[in-house]
Order: C-alpha cells, then sequence, then structure tokens
C-alpha cells in the first residue's frame, strides 16, 4: 500500500519559497485485515503508539547505548581515541545487519492495522 506523507506546512502559500515544505510517497504493508477492500476504497492506517516506542527503541534507544557503551569500554582498554571511536561506530555495521535479518520478527510485532472509514 502507497501513502503520501506530507508536512503540515505543505499546503501553505509560501512552500515555494520554504525548504520544509514536501512531500514523500512511502510504502507500507499490511498484512492482516478484515473486510474486502480494493484500490481506491479510503482506510485509516493505524499504528498504536506503543508499538512506535518499540521501533523507536530498536531502531536509535539501543543503539545510542552500544555506541557508548563500546566507545567507553575500547577507551579504557586502548587509551587511543580514534580506535575507540572507529570500533564504537563499527559496531552499528553487525547491529543494524542483525536487525535487517530478524525483520521478519519485528514485522510481527510492528504491524499496520486497517480500519475502513465510515462514508
Amino acid at each position: 500500500m502507497n501513502i503520501v506523507s506530507q508536512s503540515a506546512c505543505s499546503t501553505c502559500h509560501a512552500q515555494g519559497a520554504c525548504s520544509v515544505s514536501d512531500f514523500q510517497d512511502k510504502e507500507i504493508e499490511v498484512t492482516e485485515y478484515k473486510g474486502n477492500y480494493k484500490i481506491g476504497d479510503e482506510v485509516t492506517i493505524l499504528f498504536k503508539q506503543s508499538k512506535g516506542f518499540t521501533a523507536l527503541t530498536w531502531g536509535y534507544v539501543v543503539p545510542f547505548f552500544v555506541v557508548l557503551s563500546t566507545l567507553i569500554i575500547a577507551l579504557e582498554v586502548t587509551g587511543d581515541e580514534l580506535k575507540s571511536g572507529l570500533l564504537s561506530l563499527f559496531i552499528l555495521v553487525p547491529y543494524y545487519i542483525t536487525l535487517y535479518f530478524f525483520r521478519h520478527l519485528l514485522k510481527k510485532v510492528l504491524k499496520f492495522e486497517l480500519e475502513e472509514n465510515a462514508e
């Protein structure tokens, strides 16, 4: 399913002069839904706030603490700031590769839901 995401100011009369306004075409996957929907039907897509916090945690919070702890440990072990900094950044590569390989599990947790619009 494709949705068009637009910033709140994209309908502003000054959007041509402003660099903040933007449109983005995003694709989402809804795996389970009840009802018969066809192309052109208007629906509301739901995503629970708690699931958003879960996505935020796995995407940003955990990597932050992984980088920070790696930096502190590597700095204590090596005493070299450059090597410690590079190692702490490099540690993100296996982290995000691991997330990629477990994406099917994350899809089960982070599901979008459909709700039919009342006409």
